[in-house]
């Protein structure tokens, strides 16, 4: 048993792999809730100072007015939160 364990190693403990977040829609004030798959979805911004990784995502209610809502997100290459913004609603 101590070789296979030796072998493979202890369980890794899972990474956070998504940035779940709710938004308002400013039209009809219905909840959204998405998410950002932090392993696919970022693309790399080369900006000044280093590496920024970018995120936009169009949102559309299912049972209300049907309006799109717009959200940028803005994260380091560690996954870190840096600046959001959206079009169309609010965050919540």
């Amino acid at each position: 048993m101590n070789f296979l364990q030796k072998l493979f190693g202890a369980p890794r403990k899972p990474e956070k792999r998504y940035y779940v977040f709710t938004v308002k829609c400013n039209h009809c004030g219905e909840t959204i809730e998405g998410r950002v798959d932090l392993d696919n979805d970022p693309s790399v911004e080369y900006e000044e100072g280093g590496d920024v990784y970018h995120v936009r995502k169009a949102l559309i209610g299912e049972s209300r007015c049907f309006q799109r809502i717009e959200v940028t997100f803005k994260f380091t290459p560690e996954r870190t939160l840096i600046q959001r913004d959206i079009t169309g609603g609010e965050f919540i």
